[in-house]
């Protein structure tokens, strides 16, 4: 019986010839083009025939594109990308009518990610060359790190980012992701600016002898070229090929700062998800919070969602429990050695004093170890640990849910 692995995705930079380039760059048109024609004919139905058009309704309509004069550059380009475009639509569709999603948007030239999928019949791994359907050349592949033994990928995505640089995707199936020994360590994590996690207990070499992990503040480091960049790019008449040149400049920076913003993410996330059986986060509303002028700048170089994103997969991959407490929990104004709940705590005062026990502590580091009493509360209950949606005065939080089971477990 053959044995299910989890699937990975390796993600590498190649240096494509022209030739390659040019393929690739009207690959990504026609992707777009197919895209954006098949929702057209999908949307059109439903609105004037109360009809819903399905994948094999969409692909027979590609099949009719091809055969115009109008569209006929469709069939110069590999079939596979235009189907697998029309399968993500299909997918996208069905997140809609499961209400997991919203109605889909059509594919600006402009501001959509250029990107291609190809599936086995349309690409040829062998001896560590990959070649691409239409292609008579291998890409240029900078292989960083190596692809699991014997692997051989289901599919193939090429894309290039808005810097110009250009990647190709392998998902392959990955034997050495598996669950790992179950451990008795459990922690609960605070997320922050200042700090960019605050930990129940902490971890050496990772933290200070506080628990707080430094925000090494990516974006802030980078501010003074992202301003000369941006400075220059206004000063550029629009459409013009100067203007396009620094453009590319500005997402050379932002590029820099995503890639080492996304490196540092994952090097804290898998040390937390290795060296813990549970994780215990908060739900934090980061679309509304961002919102807030003063703090919007400071919060999406933090990087919330990434760093709640990665958790998840990981504990998925590697047989973790990832808590998630309700985001109306006053974790940072209650105590976490009595579990008094002050009434009031301005954002700038960095130190909690407990009203009725001696607890002096740092403000994050004390919302961390609550946040975990109350992870640990959910697990011991079996609460489910889907995030209240509602403040507690609609319906009841989590610590009033899990009160009973909170009261032998201490934060530590």
């Amino acid at each position: 019986m053959k044995t299910e692995h989890v699937k990975r995705a390796y993600r590498y930079r190649f240096y494509p010839t022209d030739a390659q380039a040019a393929e690739l760059s009207r690959t990504f048109g026609c992707v777009r083009k197919v895209y954006n024609l098949a929702l057209e004919a999908r949307t059109a139905a439903w609105y004037q025939r109360q009809e819903r058009v399905n994948y094999n309704a969409t692909s027979a309509m590609l099949t009719a594109w091809k055969k115009t004069e109008e569209l006929a550059f469709l069939a110069e380009v590999s079939s596979v990308p235009l189907q697998q475009a029309l399968r993500h639509l299909q997918g996208a569709f069905t997140r809609f009518w499961e209400k997991r999603g919203k109605y889909p948007r059509f594919k600006s030239k402009r501001k959509t990610r250029k990107s291609a999928e190809y599936t086995r019949s349309a690409f040829t791994f062998r001896g560590g060359q990959l070649t691409l359907a239409k292609m008579a050349e291998p890409l240029d592949v900078v292989f960083s790190r190596p692809l699991p033994g014997g692997a051989v990928p289901s599919t193939v995505t090429v894309s290039q980012d808005s810097a110009g640089r250009w990647f190709v995707s392998m998902l392959c199936e990955d034997p050495a992701v598996k669950p790992l020994p179950r451990l008795d360590a459990a922690v609960g994590i605070d997320v922050g600016i200042t700090s960019l996690v605050a930990l129940s207990r902490p971890v050496e070499g990772l933290s200070d002898a506080r628990g707080k992990v430094v925000n090494p503040k990516f974006e802030r480091k980078d501010r003074a070229s992202l301003a000369r960049a941006q400075r220059d790019l206004a000063r550029k008449e629009k459409g013009s090929k100067n203007r396009e040149k620094a453009r590319v400049k500005v997402a050379r920076v932002h590029a820099r700062i995503a890639d080492r913003r996304r490196d540092h993410l994952q090097k804290l996330t898998t040390r937390l998800v290795r060296e813990n059986q549970t994780v215990v986060i908060e739900d934090l509303s980061v679309r509304n919070m961002v919102k807030t002028p003063t703090l919007a700048r400071a919060i999406s170089d933090a990087s919330w969602t990434e760093l709640r994103s990665q958790l998840e997969y990981k504990c998925q991959w590697y047989g973790r429990d990832l808590v998630v407490i309700d985001r109306w929990y006053p974790s940072s104004k209650t105590c976490s050695a009595c579990g008094h709940v002050k009434g009031d705590l301005p954002l700038r005062e960095r130190v909690f004093r407990c009203d009725r026990c001696p607890l002096v502590l740092d403000r994050d580091i004390n919302a961390a170890r609550n946040i975990l009493a109350a992870g640990l509360a959910v697990t011991v209950c079996g609460d489910g640990v889907r995030p209240q949606r509602r403040p507690p005065g609609r319906q009841r939080s989590l610590k009033q849910k899990a009160q009973p089971a909170m009261a032998g477990i201490h934060p530590l």
